[in-house]
């Protein structure tokens, strides 16, 4: 007769959600870094590109 923690811990079900939860945690966190890294980056070429048509007379 088997206890319910040697159920438990032949169950293969909670270890694939665990799985799954942590991959997501990796692909988020790197879609983070990903976004702060290119959106400074894309911030500083925007803000350029706007000053350098104002100097041309373009815009407002």
């Amino acid at each position: 007769m088997r206890t319910a923690l040697q159920n438990f811990l032949r169950e293969e079900g909670g270890t694939t959600a665990v799985e799954y939860a942590v991959m997501l945690a990796m692909v988020l966190l790197v879609m983070i870094g990903t976004i702060a890294t290119f959106g400074s980056q894309t911030g500083g070429l925007w803000g350029n590109t706007n000053t350098r048509l104002s100097e041309a007379g373009f815009g407002s």
